[in-house]
Order: structure tokens, then sequence, then C-alpha cells
């Protein structure tokens, strides 16, 4: 294992907490298809940097920043693009009504076999 994997994996131990599983699956996901990259940041910037993940903390959250900005970047370019998501389909208005009918019955018969009490309890009220 090289010096930056070595580097990454410690720092991947430090912030590999339960909120952070995230962080720390996409570190070792990628440590085999890395590349350095020499990126100038401003000292302000680096220092609130620090501040939230520690220095030792930087490069896995650098990496989770810009794969979350490139994602987002993509969902933009989708969502303005001129295809449509899905394709139109009429539908009548009963149509809808009794999806939503069968729907909502499902889910109470699941609530009353999971509860026999809370049909007893709902007429209580």
């Amino acid at each position: 294992m090289g010096r930056d994997a070595r580097f990454c994996v410690e720092a991947a131990k430090e912030i590999c907490l339960p909120q952070n599983r995230l962080v720390c699956h996409n570190m070792y996901a990628h440590m085999n298809s890395t590349q350095r990259a020499h990126i100038v940041i401003p000292s302000d910037l680096l220092r609130e940097i620090d501040a939230i993940v520690g220095p030792r903390g930087r490069t896995a959250f650098l990496l989770e920043t810009a794969r979350e900005e490139v994602r987002r970047r993509k969902l933009l370019r989708f969502l303005e693009g001129q295809k449509p998501t899905w394709k139109e389909k009429p539908r009548a208005e009963e149509d809808s009504a009794a999806w939503v009918r069968k729907l909502r019955s499902e889910s109470e018969g699941r609530i009353e076999a999971e509860n026999p009490q809370s049909r007893r309890r709902r007429g209580r009220r």
C-alpha cells in the first residue's frame, strides 16, 4: 500500500463514525482508482474545513463534497433538458380516485392485521 493510500485509510478511520458511513464507503470504494490532484484553497476556507472535519479529514470531506456537487449538477442538467421524464397518459378522474381508495384500504388492512385493537380504538375517538 502506497503512502497516499495509507493516508486515505488513516483519514477514513478518523471520520468513519456512524453518521459518516457514506464518506467511509466512498473512501474505500474508490481507493484503487485514485489520482493525485493539486488544488489551491484559500486559507480562510481551509480553516473552516479543518474546524469541521480536522486536518486529517480534508480529503474525505472534499471528495464527498465534490461527489455531491457532481451529482447535483447532473441532476440539474437532466431536469433542465427538453426531453420529458415520463410519457403523459390521459387518465380519467375516477381512475385516480379508485386508485387512492384502493391504496387506503390496503393500508388500513395491513394496520388492522398487525394490530387488531387499532379498529376498536379508532371507533372510540
